[in-house]
Order: C-alpha cells, then sequence, then structure tokens
C-alpha cells in the first residue's frame, strides 16, 4: 500500500509538473488546510490517530467542483500532488522542534508506522474519490445536474460515501497488516467509525466542496470551524477515557499490593485474554472492554479474609469462584467503567452453558478471561515447582483442555492452542 502511494503521488507531481499548476491560488489554499489540519490531529479509540481536517480538506478539493461559479479544471493528479504536498508540508515543523537533553529525542513524523500509514491512506482514498469525480466533472457530465439542484448533492453524497468505503477499508487492511487483528473484525471497526467523527468528515468536505461554489475559498475556514470543535470533544472524551483506564489500573494494582495476586498478574491475563480476543475476531471496542474486565477480574479476591494460594481462584469450588466473582463486579459497577465490564466479571465463573438459573449465555469476553486466568494460576503453579516455561505452558494447556467443552468454552481452548497462550512476561 505504501508503494502504490508512492508511486501515485510520484505520477501526480510529474504530471503537475510537466502540465503546470490550475489555479495555483487555490491548490495553496487547500494544501495549507490540509496541512493545518495534519498538524492538529486526534487519538480515537484503540490509540488510533485521525486528522479530521486534513481530510475532509483533502476530500474538499477531490469534489471541488465551480468556484464561485467559474468551472475549475485542476483534475485527479493535481488532487493527489496538493494533498501530498499538505502532507509534507505538516512533517516540516518536525524538523524545526528543538532538541532538549532532559527529554528523549522526538521522532520525525516520517519515521512513525502510523503517520506513514495514514499518508498512504490519505493518498489513495483521496486518488479514488478524484478520480470518480473529477472526469466526470471536467467532462461535461455533471453539468447535466444543477450546482444549486438535489441531484448535484446527491451524486457528491454517492462519491464521498464510496470514498469513505475505499477508506475504511485501506484502514482495515493496514491494521489486519500491523496489530494482527482479523479483517472482518477490523473493517466492523472502521465502518463503526463512519458513524462518529468519520460522518463529519465526510459532511464537511461535501460541504465545504459546495459552499466553496457560492462563497469561494472563505468556505474552508467558515466550514471546517465546526469541525474543529468536534476534535475539541473528541479531546474531552479522550480525557474522560484515560481517568477511567487510570481507575482501572488502580484496582488491578490492589490486589497485588494487598498480597492476594501474584505481581503482574492481571496485566498477563489482560495479555492473554485480548491475544485470544483477537484471534476470535473481537474488534476493537469489544478487545477494550475485555482488557479492563481481565484487568479487575480479581478484584473480588479483596473481600476474602485469607488470601488465596498464590491467588490461584481456578483451583477454588465452583460457588466460591462465582461469589468472589460477583463480589468483584459489585465494586467495579461502582466506579464507572461500562457496565458490560461488571457485567463480565460477574460471570467469569459461571458454567460454559449458563447457570440453570437461567441467566443466559455466559458472554464470550467471560469465557476468555476464565481460560487465560486459570492458563496464567496454571503456569504461576508450574514454575512454583521449578518447571520450565516451555513444559509449564503445555502442562497448563492440557489440564485446560481437560475441561474443554465443560469448564472451559471450546472455542476459547481451541484459540488458546493457536496462540500458544503468549502473555507479556
Amino acid at each position: 500500500m505504501h508503494a502504490a502511494a508512492a508511486v501515485l503521488l510520484a505520477l501526480a507531481l510529474g504530471a503537475v509538473a510537466v502540465r503546470g499548476v490550475a489555479e495555483p491560488g487555490v491548490a495553496l489554499a487547500f494544501s495549507a488546510l490540509i496541512a493545518l489540519g495534519e498538524c492538529v490531529r486526534i487519538t480515537l479509540p484503540g490509540d488510533r490517530e485521525q486528522a479530521p481536517i486534513g481530510a475532509a480538506g483533502a476530500l474538499a478539493y477531490a469534489l471541488l467542483g465551480p468556484l464561485r461559479g467559474v468551472p475549475t479544471a485542476h483534475g485527479t493528479l493535481q488532487v493527489v500532488a496538493v494533498t501530498g504536498v499538505g502532507l509534507a508540508l505538516a512533517w516540516l515543523p518536525g524538523l524545526a522542534l528543538p532538541h532538549c537533553p532532559d527529554r528523549p529525542r522526538r521522532r520525525p513524523p516520517w519515521a512513525d508506522p502510523a503517520r506513514r500509514d495514514s499518508a498512504a491512506r490519505r493518498l489513495l482514498a483521496v486518488g479514488f474519490a478524484a478520480a470518480v469525480f473529477q472526469p466526470l466533472y471536467n467532462g461535461g457530465l455533471v453539468d447535466r445536474f444543477s450546482p444549486e439542484g438535489p441531484a448535484y448533492g446527491a451524486f457528491l453524497t454517492a462519491v464521498a460515501a464510496l470514498a469513505a468505503l475505499c477508506d475504511a477499508t485501506l484502514a482495515a487492511l493496514l491494521r489486519r497488516s500491523a496489530g494482527g487483528l482479523r479483517f472482518p473484525a477490523a473493517l466492523e471497526d472502521e465502518l463503526r467509525s463512519l458513524f462518529g467523527i468519520g460522518s463529519a468528515i465526510v459532511a464537511t468536505g461535501m460541504l465545504v466542496s459546495l459552499a466553496a461554489g457560492e462563497v469561494g475559498l472563505w468556505a474552508l475556514p467558515l466550514f471546517c470551524t465546526p469541525l474543529l470543535l468536534a476534535q475539541v470533544s473528541f479531546r474531552r472524551a479522550a480525557a474522560v477515557r484515560a481517568t477511567t483506564g487510570q481507575t482501572i489500573a488502580s484496582l488491578a494494582r490492589a490486589t497485588e499490593v494487598a498480597g492476594y495476586t501474584p505481581h503482574g498478574h492481571a496485566r498477563r491475563v489482560a495479555d492473554t485474554a485480548c491475544a485470544l480476543g483477537r484471534e476470535l475476531g473481537l474488534g476493537t471496542r469489544e478487545l477494550a472492554l475485555l482488557e479492563y474486565a481481565a484487568l479487575m477480574h480479581d478484584v473480588g479476591q479483596l473481600s476474602l479474609v485469607e488470601p488465596v494460594p498464590d491467588g490461584a481462584t481456578a483451583v477454588l469450588p465452583c460457588a466460591e469462584q462465582q461469589r468472589i466473582a460477583r463480589l468483584g463486579s459489585e465494586v467495579i459497577s461502582r466506579t464507572g467503567v461500562p457496565r458490560q465490564v461488571a457485567e463480565q466479571v460477574a460471570r467469569l465463573a459461571d458454567p460454559c452453558p449458563g447457570p440453570a438459573g437461567g441467566e443466559g449465555p455466559v458472554p464470550l469476553a467471560a469465557r476468555i478471561i476464565r481460560v487465560a486466568n486459570a492458563h496464567d494460576d496454571l503456569l504461576t503453579a508450574a514454575r512454583g515447582r521449578g518447571v520450565g516455561e516451555a513444559v509449564g505452558r503445555l502442562e497448563a494447556l492440557e489440564v485446560i483442555r481437560l475441561g474443554r467443552g465443560r469448564v472451559y468454552d471450546a472455542r476459547v481452548v481451541d484459540a488458546l492452542a493457536r496462540v500458544g497462550g503468549q502473555a507479556r512476561a
């Protein structure tokens, strides 16, 4: 994908160099908007960065028809070239940042794999949108639609929707390659994000392209301001998520500090659970909730008078495991974390088919954490006996396999066998 974006940008820059820049003032304004938008990025759930204003500006230029009633003629390749120049301009401030000896040296933007992925995605998606719209516009086929009529707006909406789907597909492919997340789950995450900041980006891009036909380049700052305000709201939401993460980390550490669980147990269980979740095709939101529940799965042990040896709740009677899980769920439900987390912890010790009381099937996240917790308990016990790491993992897997389909969910046990139960040491 990086190679395809590089080839496309090289062709675009070469074509513009040979033919010259059409409407240079317009091109400069849009490249500046894209660069500014890239400098003001936000972090979305799943640690994904997005530049809404830059994306909206690039899409608006790809869909730009008349400007103050005068037809434009920049074409597809100039759209790609202007987008590439805007991305390059956004990377230049990183060169001028002074280095402080007391702080680690900041990597330049082009050294960040996420930024390179974002740039390649932007060039290909914008190139796709321009390749659909610009030939039809410059060829006169769009002239059949009045710029003031609904047909022109419907046509822009269709092109923008196709561009959004293209961008979501490219993003899912990159996440599949970089993080090992299965493509259907990654694509589902990206499509879901279209209903959040993605829809605002598409709507702003369309609005700027339409408004530019009437008010000219004043449409750029005028109609990008609401998107900037939306970014402020997303930043506040990110701050709330950070506070939630700190609360969860504190609760996860409480059992270790009090001596109820071994050091690092919660983190190892969370790592194994997330590996199993990815193997089973969970999306970003489901993985985040799974990690939260896995980190806090032992909070209920704080109600015990005497700690369980090595914190190994997997060896306790089923009724005692269920009591600890529900007590932990009651504590978690009062911390402000999503309610699904408390529900998952409450069902950790329920049998796979569900309790006879008819509470319904056990959530997949609870089944995953139960396997991950048992795996770490068994592996910790093996280490205490002086068993080697590889042999201990095999022993733990064999013990869990004995309960496959009865105590532990069969799909999760099979996933554990595939991923090898790898957790952070």
